[in-house]
């Protein structure tokens, strides 16, 4: 993935979303390869009921990580300076995400622009699963 040159930010900058990212059990499956968290919450239905939901769940920590591709697409990852997020909801399966992100600040530190963000993860026709704020710096660009 190429990272996209920032546009000259400025508060209200809209980053290009990433949406249409559907939860499907094989990208659950993969991603409790990958990251290690086997609960069976996020890959076994009969443990997902048993524990009161309909079915499986997103991981949290994947929907994180569809933010952190959203905003590696526009800053290189070492011009990432803090990255948190709050999850307000469950992802279910089948589940189709659209993540944002909007600058709602500029500043500088010796001679280095920063922006904050302010990052979202909705479930498309549904409710925002996660709401975070990343700070990044902006390459090239002093004050």
């Amino acid at each position: 993935m190429s990272v996209v040159p920032p546009a000259p930010a400025e508060v209200g900058t809209e980053l290009p979303g990433l949406a249409g990212v559907r939860v499907t059990r094989t990208l659950l499956a993969l991603f409790a390869g990958a990251s290690g968290d086997h609960n069976p919450v996020h890959i076994d239905p009969d443990a997902a009921r048993a524990a009161g939901l309909d079915d499986v769940i997103a991981h949290g920590m994947l929907s994180m990580a569809l933010l952190g591709r959203l905003l590696a697409s526009w800053v290189p990852v070492q011009d990432l300076l803090s990255f948190k997020v709050r999850f307000s909801a469950p992802t279910p399966v089948h589940a189709v995400l659209r993540c944002t992100a909007r600058v709602t600040a500029i500043d500088g530190d010796e001679g280095v622009r920063r922006a904050r963000l302010s990052l979202t993860v909705r479930i498309e026709d549904g409710p925002v699963t996660v709401r975070g704020e990343a700070f990044v710096r902006l390459p090239g660009a002093r004050l």
